[in-house]
């Protein structure tokens, strides 16, 4: 079985758990695992398609799986997965940022 770990924002989802046990020979069969255990993370994680949401990050052994072979990477019983969503947002401060004119050093002239 391999590790899939659970960031601090979906452990509601998981009772609490840091870490879960997952079959599953790739990636999909992994997450499709997972969220048999655990229904409430798949809409979380996964769209409607059964595909994972655009918003959502998947590392197997420390590579985003978009740099292998997606949902059908291949996934070793030790290996390890990382769900990680992508968090956006700040502090609510406005910022004090006044941008000012763009001055280039080539002309456009001919």
């Amino acid at each position: 079985m391999s590790e899939v770990r659970i960031p601090p924002v979906l452990r509601t989802a998981t009772s609490g758990a840091k870490l879960v046990e997952a079959g599953g020979s790739t990636v999909r069969e992994v997450l499709d695992s997972v969220v048999t255990e655990f229904p409430a993370l798949g809409p979380t994680i996964l769209d409607g398609a059964g595909g994972l949401n655009t918003f959502v990050n998947v590392f197997l052994n420390g590579t985003d799986i978009r740099h292998l072979d997606g949902l059908d990477s291949v996934v070793g019983a030790r290996d390890s997965l990382v769900l990680l969503p992508a968090m956006a947002g700040g502090s609510g401060l406005r910022s004090t940022f006044q941008p000012g004119p763009i001055h280039s050093s080539h002309s456009n002239a001919t």
